[in-house]
């Protein structure tokens, strides 16, 4: 069985992935705390310490800024997302089609599969994904969702409709 696909990266797509890798790894998890305390510590200062509050919201607003930066720079320099990437899931794993590029992992190269709102994500390695925007998968979602848990080991495996 095979499923093919386009996909046509853009910068929310590529910030939504982003925001999901940082805020689920460690870096956006103390950033966020640490942004936390500091806007608590202004809260029970008495009188109130306007720096925390200050140094709070730069911590809390920084990440999230400079990951849509990081987007729309990824984005507009990154040659494989000026046309459309194909895709071809098959019982071997899967394919990309970029002009007349072809780059194929087997599915055991497949880390972890998880899902956002807006994508499915296949870490192929710590850092690195293959993204499959729900918008573009249209009516082929489910398929999809079934050729990759049906492949994959299903403790890597946290997909939904």
């Amino acid at each position: 069985m095979k499923i093919e696909f386009d996909v046509k990266m853009t910068v929310g797509k590529m910030y939504d992935y982003m925001l999901y890798h940082t805020f689920h790894g460690m870096q956006g998890i103390l950033g966020e705390i640490v942004g936390i305390l500091l806007i608590i510590g202004f809260v029970i200062t008495d009188p109130h310490k306007w720096i925390y509050l200050i140094f709070g919201l730069i911590v809390l607003l920084y990440l999230p800024v400079a990951l849509l930066i990081n987007a729309k720079r990824q984005v507009s320099l990154q040659p494989a997302f000026q046309d459309k990437l194909h895709y071809v899931l098959s019982d071997e794993g899967i394919e990309v089609h970029v002009g007349e590029q072809v780059d194929s992992q087997p599915w055991s190269a497949v880390h972890k599969a998880v899902c956002t709102s807006k994508n499915l994500i296949l870490y192929t390695s710590k850092n690195t994904a293959s993204l499959f925007p729900r918008a573009d998968l249209g009516e082929q979602e489910v398929a999809v969702i079934e050729m990759i848990s049906t492949h994959m080991d299903p403790k890597k495996v946290n997909l939904r409709v």
